[in-house]
């Protein structure tokens, strides 16, 4: 199952009312393992920003030197 924005913040909100009733706390999952999980989902998202932030500079980079090998004459003539 795939959670959006809105139903991981509702996620959230529980787990941390459960949090607070302490022992008084429902059946399920233990609020701390969701915590943990939660904790993790949010690394993943930083660790994707990472990636693409790294993948746009890639890219930028190869469309610069690409531009620089056209502008050189495609860098073909050995001469």
């Amino acid at each position: 199952m795939i959670l959006d924005a809105n139903q991981l913040a509702a996620v959230r909100q529980r787990n941390d009312e459960e949090l607070r009733r302490g022992s008084r706390s429902t059946h399920g999952y233990p609020a701390q393992t969701i915590q943990n999980l939660m904790h993790t989902i949010e690394a993943l998202k930083k660790e994707k920003r990472k990636w693409k932030k790294l993948a746009q500079g890639r890219a930028k980079a190869l469309s610069d030197i690409n531009d620089i090998v056209v502008q050189t004459g495609n860098g073909s003539d050995h001469s």
